[in-house]
């Protein structure tokens, strides 16, 4: 039982602190905000610093399922298909409710500082029972984005993640300053509205991105 509580506490000072200073954080002072005197207590717990950022993500994860199966549920029950926003809601408001319903504040700025490990950048990582909901939802906007050409609807699918970590994590400095609260539903439907834009913008004509350029090249010698 200690050991397990040691463990927790060394997986919540971790995402405190490489939410704070980077996935770079000395693993010592992980050690020592979780009132570990031991600087060897992470290797033992965690094996090395990829198994505790891994445990960090599991951790989060487990309650994060079960409020996307939740939703999905309600969602299937509802006799109508959920849409894009409403895949999108699925995986983004559990998201938000780790603040509000949970008080975890650090998760989203966590996710951002480590968004190319492979705990959360591995596809192959959505074969895991732990995963079911992400995968049933990425599976779900696969098809709603069906008329995109496969490259570009996989190359959108990816960017998901950097934008959603991205925009979350600001949503979450703001509410640290009292610039924001974290309960805002009109900012989680905000964030959830420019994401869904992002899915579902048209493609553009061939050229007009060549001539973007050259607006943005005078622009710069103005």
């Amino acid at each position: 039982m200690a050991g397990t509580a040691a463990r927790e506490r060394i997986i919540v000072a971790a995402e405190r602190l490489i939410a704070e200073h980077g996935r770079s954080v000395p693993l010592r002072d992980i050690a020592a905000a979780a009132g570990q005197r031991n600087n060897s207590a992470i290797q033992y717990h965690f094996g090395s610093r990829d198994g505790l950022i891994e445990a960090v993500v599991e951790f989060r994860l487990a309650t994060l399922e079960v409020r996307r199966l939740e939703l999905l549920a309600e969602q299937a029950g509802s006799g109508r298909p959920p849409g894009l926003h409403g895949l999108l809601e699925a995986l983004v408001v559990p998201m938000f409710e780790l603040g509000e319903r949970h008080g975890i504040r650090h998760y989203a700025r966590f996710l951002e500082q480590i968004h190319p490990h492979p705990a959360v950048s591995d596809a192959t990582n959505l074969d895991s029972a732990e995963r079911t909901s992400v995968r049933v939802i990425m599976q779900g906007l696969d098809r709603e984005l069906a008329t995109l050409p496969p490259r570009l609807r996989v190359r959108r699918l990816r960017a998901l993640t950097t934008m959603l970590f991205a925009l979350l994590a600001d949503h979450e400095r703001a509410a640290e300053v009292g610039d924001a609260r974290a309960g805002d539903a009109r900012a989680w439907g905000e964030i959830i509205d420019m994401l869904a834009g992002s899915l579902a913008a048209p493609v553009s004509a061939p050229g007009v991105v060549s001539r973007g350029r050259s607006g943005v090249e005078s622009w710069q010698r103005t």
